[in-house]
């Protein structure tokens, strides 16, 4: 606790009197360019990775980057991805999976979540991966193993999300673009499936011009 306490001073003291402006014109509402939805590991930092300010994201953070089909969970994600849709009006959605995933590790090894039973309920929502995995994959080791079902993953939620009226919607009027990244965590580097070519490309290779025209769909790697 020491550490977050003179981190808030130091924030009070530095931070937020040179960005003053700022946090008063946040303070009067909010205009985030996307959503992004990612794990929850106190790894990721989606502002720090995309270099972004306060304001700039509107960000839903789970076990795995998880979103549950429309309907099959109570949690607060349908709830968070309609405010963003359909109050806040984002034009772009990414699910980011990262590599070294515990939860993907705990979908590859139930036994492993004996002692955490709500764990488990909630992998059960990316099942899909899990018998993807299975079904599809097979000699290969661990690292590569999960580094799959990080991608299996991140392309099973995005179909999830398709399921939801307010991006439904949006996606049938041509309003709203989605993208599934990969970090890996150890380069720092961002992949991402580029559907017309069927391959895994580092996102900062992408001709901006390309990556404008191809951004309805992305699915990220982390090899």
């Amino acid at each position: 606790m020491l550490k977050l306490i003179k981190g808030l001073h130091h924030f009070q003291s530095e931070i937020f009197l040179s960005q003053k402006e700022l946090f008063e014109r946040l303070a009067m509402g909010q205009n985030p360019d996307a959503l992004f939805i990612t794990c929850a590991d106190s790894r990721i930092n989606p502002n720090l990775i995309t270099q972004t300010n306060p304001g700039d994201l509107f960000i839903l953070r789970n076990a795995g980057n998880i979103i549950p089909p429309y309907g099959a969970a109570n949690g607060g994600e349908g709830a968070t991805i309609e405010f963003a849709v359909a109050a806040l009006g984002v034009k772009d959605i990414i699910v980011c999976g990262h590599s070294h995933c515990g939860a993907m590790k705990g979908l590859l090894n139930p036994d492993a979540l004996k002692e955490m039973p709500s764990v488990a309920a909630w992998l059960g929502h990316a099942e899909a991966t899990r018998r993807t995995v299975h079904e599809n994959y097979k000699g290969l080791d661990e690292e590569q193993l999960l580094n799959v079902t990080t991608q299996e993953n991140v392309l099973a939620q995005l179909e999830n999300l398709r399921t939801h009226p307010a991006v439904a919607a949006r996606l049938a009027g041509g309003h709203l673009n989605l993208h599934a990244w990969n970090y890996k965590i150890e380069t720092g580097e961002v992949f991402s499936y580029q559907h017309e070519e069927g391959q895994f490309l580092r996102l900062t290779e992408l001709p901006v011009a390309n990556e404008r025209r191809r951004s309805r769909l992305s699915v990220a790697s982390s090899i």
